[in-house]
């Protein structure tokens, strides 16, 4: 039995076919085929059973669609069809169902919509047996026995339409009990329609999972690896759509768009980046940024530990530009030092770089090192004198100005500009040990959020903490870590006026926070303002909401997926442990980038991509059309090293569509066809036509549409003969052309006939025979255009009747000559 069910539902490979466009509107006969099942509320993500496992036919996650379905309605908020696919499967239904009407059989309306919209279904992959990629798909879906039974009780005459497994064909016309058993799944719960009362499957369909302590179970793609702790990753904001990726030892690396990496460096400072390879040393190369306008001026900075003299240790700004020649290297020789900062310790050496949206360039500095900010009375970062502990703000004048100016300009709007006790640069202070720091790009509809600026800042022993930028804002370190008190005294002091942290973990949670983004691409719809941070030393990753109406955040714990939740092709489940830092692609996707091993010189440093298994976008509408890049050296091909859920990095693709042609139409019986008389009357400049009653026997052969594209493309050519009696007519239009409209003969009712016996009856919009009993349809004749519609839209096949009024029409225009 197990082989027969093989056989009859993997024929071959033959997979259910895509089908064609749709041509016709929906049936008249319409009843409640499926209920509103999937009531869904994208931005609020509730808790669903780790056990559903959403998945299409093409082996991804469902999605809503962008516009209205036409045919398979009731999947239009959340399923596997767009439009496109919507219109395939309603196109393959009219033409089963005129099949169905030219043998007289009954139609079926509704339980062959039912079956056939299962493709759209977002269980479809389970209702084909389709959770394994690898194998063949099978060509009916999974139904119940109750649904079955109906279905063969009813309408076992329309399998043969659906499938060309003869097994199937069989038993659907005689064999219930063996055609349920070979359409049946294993997996009740899956089958059609108790997939669709199942409250474990649909309760929160399509929202991000949960496993039952409330953990986002999100999975991982892997995108670039064998690198040296990658500090960070960024984009140039210049179309390119180029990743430049940087290692702590001071080389910085471009990934092109096909996940490739260009074997030359955009930038080697390993001569000048001062690092060790002991575990955790935060000195080296820590931060870049791209000039708003990279792509027109070429301009970038970089922030970097430096030793001079051997002995003294500073933080440095620079500028510097992309090469003239070749936009995938920087020019060694543009470096400009615009800020030089002494480092009195190791540690805390900050290093974010950022542009706002205001154009000017923030410096993140770390307090200065050691242990509680021992520096002077307060503290570096307390003390606004100081550049340490601080949120510098500079204008770098970058789009020219005086060549004798100053290396940086002060923002005529920061805060502390006229305090002399308060250096100029300070847009913020009171921070520690700021680590990774984010604008945020805003909703993509409302553009809510945009330009907030997220910072993890690392705590001393206690707390950790996630802050929003705010221009002249004190954020407490050291009176305060986190929530609490540090510095007691300096805690009490009525002037703190601090601004708090909008979340803090403490260090049973993790113990050095790593800073990351607010999500904003298109992938995964379901992730779209949700803040993605991490910690470095627990490896955790976690996500903050906001709500929207008192703008308080409320943490939402991230968790690999389970196993069958990320059977997905290429996806993983499991990411290095010490997360060093975020990034963001230029279409707005997030990724983190993790090692094994927390040393500038050990190799295993990953870079990994966030996606949502429950739902992504819908098919086309995060395409891009990145610039063209010119690469002059040699590229190095992306190879996986992290193990996928499915044991495999080969994405799979379904079989092609199988060009499956309907079973051949029987012989119609001739009828009668008796065209109505009508008469128009026009004035003195027009003619006068009229067309009376006659009887003339036809065979009427309805058409259907071939599923062969290239058959479908092509026209229909007349036969031979007709072609050679074309040239005839077209000479002897010519000639009464040129007669006046007045003496024109009056076509006879043979040449009514006839005119519209041979209109072309190739559009679905224009299908005017379509069985024995249909009669013509009759369009009104457009002044003395008439013969010539008649003579030049020969594109159907002609019949005996039309070969017999073609030669009527022979002898009248030999009597049109001679007159």
């Amino acid at each position: 039995m197990t082989g027969m069910l093989d056989a009859a539902l993997h024929p071959s490979g033959a997979v259910c076919a895509y089908l064609r466009t749709v041509s016709r509107p929906s049936s008249p006969k319409k009843r409640s085929i499926l209920p509103a099942f999937i009531p869904l509320l994208v931005s609020v993500m509730v808790l669903v059973p780790a056990s559903a496992h959403p998945q299409c036919l093409d082996f991804a996650p469902p999605f809503k669609p962008l516009w209205h379905l036409e045919f398979c309605t009731q999947y239009e908020q959340f399923g596997c069809c767009d439009q496109k696919m919507d219109n395939m499967i309603a196109e393959r239904y009219w033409d089963i169902i005129d099949q169905l009407e030219t043998r007289g059989e009954d139609l079926c309306e509704d339980l062959l919509k039912e079956v056939m919209c299962q493709e759209c279904s977002p269980y479809a992959a389970h209702l084909f047996d389709a959770e394994d990629p690898y194998t063949p798909v099978r060509e009916l879906p999974g139904l119940c026995s109750g649904f079955c039974s109906e279905l063969h009780g009813k309408c076992g005459h329309v399998v043969k339409y659906l499938t060309e497994n003869r097994l199937l064909q069989d038993t659907s016309q005689r064999d219930a009990s063996t055609f349920c058993s070979l359409v049946d799944l294993q997996d009740q719960d899956y089958c059609y329609p108790n997939v669709l009362q199942s409250s474990n499957l649909n309760s929160n369909l399509g929202r991000v999972a949960e496993d039952p302590q409330g953990c986002l179970q999100l999975c991982l793609t892997e995108v670039a690896n064998n690198l040296r702790n990658p500090v960070l990753m960024l984009h140039s904001g210049d179309g390119t759509h180029r990743m430049f990726i940087a290692e702590q030892v001071g080389f910085v690396w471009v990934y092109l768009r096909d996940g490739s990496r260009l074997e030359t460096p955009f930038l080697d400072l390993s001569g000048e980046v001062m690092t060790t390879g002991w575990l955790g040393d935060e000195r080296g190369f820590l931060g870049m940024a791209f000039h708003p306008k990279y792509r027109d001026n070429g301009r970038f900075f970089i922030y970097y530990s430096i030793l001079v003299d051997s002995k003294l240790e500073k933080v440095r700004v620079s500028e510097m530009k992309a090469s003239e020649h070749d936009v995938n290297v920087a020019d060694p020789n543009s470096e400009r030092v615009i800020l030089e900062i002494e480092e009195p310790a190791a540690n805390h050496n900050g290093g974010q770089l950022l542009f706002g949206l205001d154009g000017y360039l923030y410096i993140f500095t770390g307090d200065g090192g050691k242990a509680g900010d021992p520096f002077g009375k307060f503290g570096n970062a307390q003390n606004k004198s100081a550049l340490l502990g601080k949120v510098l703000r500079i204008d770098i004048d970058v789009d020219g100005g005086d060549p004798g100016a100053l290396q940086y300009r002060i923002p005529p709007d920061n805060p502390f500009l006229g305090d002399p006790s308060s250096r100029p640069e300070v847009f913020a202070y009171g921070v520690r040990n700021m680590w990774r720091c984010s604008v945020d790009r805003g909703d993509p509809g409302t553009l809510q959020g945009r330009g907030r600026m997220f910072c993890g800042d690392v705590g001393q022993n206690r707390y950790e903490e996630i802050d929003i930028i705010v221009k002249g804002g004190n954020y407490g370190w050291r009176a305060k870590e986190g929530f609490e008190c540090y510095d007691v005294k300096l805690c009490q002091n009525s002037s703190l006026n601090d601004v708090l942290p909008i979340f803090a973990y403490s260090h049973h949670v993790g113990k050095s926070v790593t800073g990351g983004y607010v999500y904003r691409g298109c992938e995964s719809p379901n992730l779209n303002g949700l803040y993605f941070f991490g910690d470095f030393m627990s490896g955790r990753i976690m996500a903050l909401e906001e709500d929207k109406t008192t703008g308080s955040w409320r943490e939402k714990s991230v968790c690999m997926g389970e196993t069958k939740t990320c059977s997905f092709p290429g996806l993983i489940n499991h990411h290095h442990k010490f997360i060093i830092s975020f990034g963001e692609d230029e279409a707005g996707e997030l990724y983190f980038l993790a090692t094994a091993y927390p040393s500038a010189t050990s190799p295993y440093g990953t870079v990994f991509k966030f996606v949502d298994p429950s739902r992504r976008a819908p098919p086309g509408k995060c395409k891009q059309k990145p610039l063209p890049v010119k690469v002059r050296g040699k590229k190095i091909p992306f190879v996986p090293r992290e193990l996928t859920v499915l044991d495999t990095n080969e994405i799979p693709t379904r079989p092609p569509p199988r060009k499956f042609k309907l079973t051949a139409k029987p012989a119609t019986t001739p009828s009668l066809v008796t065209p109505a008389t009508t008469t128009t009357s026009t004035s003195s400049s027009t003619s006068t036509t009229t067309s009376t009653t006659s009887t003339i026997t036809t065979v009427v052969k309805p058409k259907w549409k071939t599923l062969d594209k290239k058959a479908k493309k092509t026209k229909l050519q007349p036969w031979k003969k007709n072609k050679k009696l074309n040239q005839q007519q077209k000479k002897t239009l010519k000639k009464r052309s040129k007669t006046s409209v007045r003496d024109k003969p009056k076509p006879k009712a043979t040449d009514d006939l006839k005119s519209n016996a041979l209109k072309n009856t190739n559009s679905p919009k224009n299908r005017t025979i379509l069985h024995e009993r249909n009669s013509f349809k009759w369009k009104k004749s457009q002044k003395h255009e008439f013969t010539n519609k008649t003579l030049t839209d020969l594109n159907v096949r002609t019949n005996r009747t039309m070969q017999n009024a073609l030669k009527v029409k022979r002898k009248q225009s030999k009597n049109a000559k001679a007159l």
